[in-house]
Formats: structure tokens, sequence, C-alpha cells
């Protein structure tokens, strides 16, 4: 029963860091904690701006946070996820093999120093030419990352994803300048902040928007109604429970989705993120909201954008690959060693890749990938 109020504490705490996100560090540790690691990292990187980052952490030295986005991002296992499915837990030895690993100048300069063996690791979003992560480091104490780990982070993985991608966290952090309407009006989602009897305390453009064409949301007497009678009482019924601090894993996990209908047909997914009426939003413009309604339009998933590349130029499993190296990793040199063949045999497919793809240079087929990114990634 303690484990269990211990997660869903934790699960709650992570959906507090779509409004404050300078809680992260603080909900990492407890992360780190719950999982059985003795750090926590969410990390980001871009392969086409040259930028990759510790975005937030806990139990990683400042100088080696700074190490890492000076040099040794690109020397990280991490970076071969960017083939594996979003929510995967995956360890080193799953990436790369253990000895190559210590091997290495990642394991020997940054990880050893600081007694890091292995680390489990999860996407949480991913293009073509940039992923976000979530990493918990494991010391020699702890041992490498077991069955009993992974069981752990999956608990919390999808939760970390959701707050990560709600509140863009990823992006924004090099937005330092920006305020706080102007970060929300920036997001595509429509974003009410509520109390507890369904006021809004703020909106973003978007949730303007919505409310100005009145076929979904409506303001009644104050307060925010749905237009659809059934689907109004569990909205309230929602706010009531986030306005009480109720929080069960069930609750986080089914109730917070719930489908709307506009009159014009047109189908939505209306999500409730429970807030903590604690110190952490004393003052401010949220200050006596309960909770976070985020509300967007219900799309047919995309195929990932590497799918689409393959199909598009009928290319093999091995030329994606190539391609995907060519992105993510650098020169042919770079790539023939990830893939573990001879420069010659990466020249070969990269020839073909050219072909395929009408273009003549290794910067062309980064820019080509980057399009399909931008075109199929909101």
């Amino acid at each position: 029963m303690e484990e269990g109020l211990g997660l869903t504490r934790i699960i709650g705490d992570i959906y507090d860091t779509t409004l404050v996100a300078s809680r992260w560090p603080d909900v990492l540790a407890q992360i780190a904690s719950f999982v059985g690691g003795q750090a926590a990292v969410l990390l980001s990187k871009d392969v086409v701006s040259k930028y990759g980052s510790i975005c937030y952490q806990s139990g990683v030295s400042s100088h080696y946070v700074e190490l890492y986005a000076n040099v040794y991002w690109k020397r990280d296992p991490v970076t071969r996820l960017t083939d594996c499915k979003i929510e995967d837990v995956l360890s080193v030895p799953d990436l790369i093999p253990y000895d190559q690993f210590c091997d290495g100048s990642f394991f020997r300069e940054w990880a050893q120093p600081q007694g890091w063996i292995d680390a489990a690791t999860a996407v949480l979003e991913k293009t073509t030419t940039s992923c976000a992560y979530l990493s918990v480091l494991c010391n020699e104490t702890a041992g490498m990352v077991n069955d009993e780990l992974r069981g752990r982070m999956r608990l919390l993985v999808p939760h970390v994803r959701r707050a990560v991608h709600t509140s863009k966290l990823i992006d924004l952090t090099q937005a330092e300048a920006a305020t706080y309407s102007d970060i929300l009006d920036g997001l595509g989602s429509a974003i009410f902040l509520v109390d507890a009897e369904g006021r809004i305390v703020h909106g973003n453009a978007a949730s303007r928007c919505l409310l100005d064409k009145g076929e979904l949301l409506s303001i009644t007497d104050g307060h925010l109604c749905a237009s659809d009678a059934q689907v109004d009482q569990v909205l309230h019924n929602a706010l009531v429970t986030a306005g009480s601090n109720i929080r069960d894993e069930e609750t986080n996990e089914k109730s917070s989705a719930l489908p709307l209908r506009a009159r014009t047909g047109e189908r939505y997914i209306a999500e409730v993120l429970p807030l903590i009426a604690d110190e952490r939003r004393k003052g401010g413009p949220t200050a006596t909201a309960v909770a976070a309604l985020f509300v967007r339009k219900a799309e047919l998933e995309t195929m990932p954008p590497p799918e689409v590349i393959e199909k598009t130029f009928k290319l093999t499993r091995t030329e994606l690959r190539v391609l995907l190296g060519i992105v993510n990793i650098g020169g042919i040199h770079q790539v023939a060693v990830d893939l573990g063949v001879a420069d010659t045999t990466i020249k070969t497919h990269l020839g073909r890749l050219f072909e395929k793809t009408g273009v003549r240079r290794q910067a062309d087929l980064v820019r080509l990938v980057a399009g399909y990114s931008r075109m199929l990634v909101h």
C-alpha cells in the first residue's frame, strides 16, 4: 500500500511539472529512487542543429552536465535509440556490446568517473533528427539494469512522456525570455487552467479561439461547459476530484482523457491534468487553478517519418539504417564503426541512397530527412 501511494504521488508530481518546470529536478530524484537508480536525467538531442544537452537532472554534477553538452552527447549510446519504439525501456547492453561501451571514451571519460555502469533509457518524443529521452543511471551498488528496474520505469515513462509533450519542455528550455502567457499561447492545443468550480483562471490563444466558435465548449454562468451534457458531467466530476487532491493510478491513467464532439461532427480529445494545490503554486496566474484542461483534435496517428521515407523511396531496412546513421551520427567512417561494417559497405549503400532519393551529397540527405520530419511531426 505504501509503495502504491508513493507511485501515485510521483505521478501527480510529474504532471505538476507541466506548468511548474522548476519541479523537474525534485521529480527526477523521486523517479531515480523509485526505479532503483542513483540519478535521472531528461535529455534532448538535435543532430541538425548539432545540439545535445541534459535539460533537467538529479544526481549529476554541473561539471559533467556541461561536459555532456559540449563534448559527450555525440558519444552517448543513447544516440542509437532513434530506431527504437517510443516508451521502450532499454539498457546500455541493448544498444551496444558492453565491452565496446567500456572501451569507449564516453564510459572512460564521462560515465566511469561518476561511477555509472549502466542506464535505463526510454524515448519520450522523436523525429528523424531529434529526440527527447528519460534516463535513470545506475552505479555499481545498484548493478546492471534488471527486469525489476525496467518494470518500475515502465510504470512512469508514459506519464513523463505526456508531461513533456504537453509542456513542450525540451523546446521551451531555450525560451528563457518568454513570459508565462507567451509560452501557453505558442502551443497548438487549447489550454484552460480552471478552478474547482470550473471557472477559467487562464486560457491560451487556442482556447479563446475554441470558445469563440462555441461548437465544443462554452461559458455558462461563468463556468466552462461542454456542449454534450454527458461529457459535461464527466468534466465536472474530474474537476471536483482535482480540487480535492484525490489522486490514484486509475484516475491518472484512465479518467483524464475525455472524448468530445463538436456540433459540426469534428471529434476532439480533452485531457484533465490535476494540479496539486500547495505552496508551489502560491501566487501568480495558477494560484487558484486545480486542473489544466488540454483540448486537441482527435487525429489518426501518422506513420513515423522513418517509415514514410522508407516506403516513399523504396529503401531496404539496411539502406534506411545507413540513412539514419548519416543523419544522427555523421560521416561514412563513423557510421561504419557504429554498424560494425567496412567503410566500403557504407559507400555502396550511400550510392544507392543517392540514386533512389535523387540527391548527390550527404548534406542533402540530412535536409531531406529534416524536411519529412517537419511535415509529419507537430
